[in-house]
C-alpha cells in the first residue's frame, strides 16, 4: 500500500504482518508490537460482567456486514440461520448494522422466525458482552476474528478467505464461507464440542499501545539528536491469557 511504502515506522500486530511488510521492501521500520485492539478488548474484558449463561439451547452471536456479502452471501447466511432456529438446534442473536439498508434487509428476510432475535448497532464493551454470553460466534468481521481468539470465543467466519491466518492456527476458528449447508454442519460440529476454548494472543498481550507510543518517543528523541535509530524490537507476550 502507498501508505506502507511512505512510512517510517510501521507497526505491525504479529510476525507474519511483519514478514509480509519486508517482502514488500517497505523503507521504514517495521517493529512487531501486537494489535492495539487487543489492548481494547482486554481492557472491556476486565471491565464487563460476564453474562449469565441460563442453559437450554446454545446461543449464537452474528454479525453480517462485508460489502461482498451484501448479495447472495447475505441470502446464504439468513437461510442458514433459518434452518438452525427452526430445527432447534440454537438460538440467533444478530447484530444489526449501523447502514439502515442494510439492518432492513436482514430483518425482512429474518422477522418472525422462532429462536432468532435481533439487537441494534452497540458499542464496543456491549459487543464484547455479547460475545461473551454466547456458545458461539458467527461473523465476516475482521476485528471480531482477533477478539473472538483473544476471548476464547469459538467463532465461524463467514466468509471463504482471511487475512488473519494467526487466528485459524489457534484452533478455534474455522472460515465456512456462505453457504447454507456448511454453515449449519459447521454449527451443528462446534456446538457438540465440550467445554470452553483458552484464551490465545497470537495478535498481541494488551500492551501494544504503550510499546508504540515508547518507540514513536525514542524514535523522535534520535532524530531531534541526530542518533541512529537502533533495529526493531522483536516480540515476546505470551500466547496464553489465564484466569480472566
Amino acid at each position: 500500500m502507498a501508505i506502507d511504502g511512505d512510512a517510517e515506522l510501521l507497526f505491525a500486530p504479529t510476525e507474519l504482518s511483519a514478514a509480509n511488510l519486508r517482502r514488500e521492501r517497505v523503507r521504514g521500520q517495521i517493529h512487531v508490537t501486537g494489535n492495539s485492539g487487543i489492548d481494547a478488548v482486554i481492557v472491556a474484558r476486565q471491565e464487563v460482567a460476564t453474562p449469565v449463561r441460563d442453559g437450554g439451547i446454545p446461543r449464537l452471536l452474528v454479525t453480517c456486514h462485508r460489502r461482498e456479502n451484501w448479495d447472495d452471501g447475505l441470502d446464504g447466511v439468513a437461510a442458514a440461520l433459518r434452518a438452525i432456529a427452526s430445527n432447534g438446534l440454537a438460538r440467533a442473536e444478530v447484530i444489526l448494522h449501523p447502514n439502515p439498508s442494510l439492518a432492513r434487509r436482514v430483518r425482512d428476510m429474518l422477522s418472525g422466525q422462532f429462536n432468532i432475535a435481533f439487537r441494534p448497532p452497540c458499542g464496543h464493551s456491549d459487543t464484547v458482552s455479547a460475545m461473551l454470553g454466547a456458545d458461539l460466534v458467527l461473523s465476516d468481521s475482521g476485528g471480531i476474528q482477533e477478539e473472538a481468539t483473544a476471548l476464547g470465543i469459538p467463532l465461524l467466519v463467514l466468509r471463504d478467505k482471511t487475512e488473519r491466518p494467526e487466528a485459524i492456527a489457534c484452533g478455534n476458528i474455522e472460515l465456512v464461507g456462505t453457504d447454507p449447508g456448511r454453515i449449519v454442519a459447521a454449527v451443528r460440529r462446534r456446538l457438540d464440542r465440550c467445554g470452553a476454548a483458552a484464551p490465545t494472543l497470537p495478535f498481541g498481550d494488551g500492551r501494544a499501545g504503550e510499546r508504540i507510543a515508547a518507540i514513536i518517543a525514542e524514535w523522535l528523541t534520535e532524530r531531534a539528536e541526530g542518533v541512529p535509530t537502533p533495529s526493531p524490537m522483536p516480540s515476546s507476550w505470551p500466547r496464553q491469557l489465564e484466569n480472566w
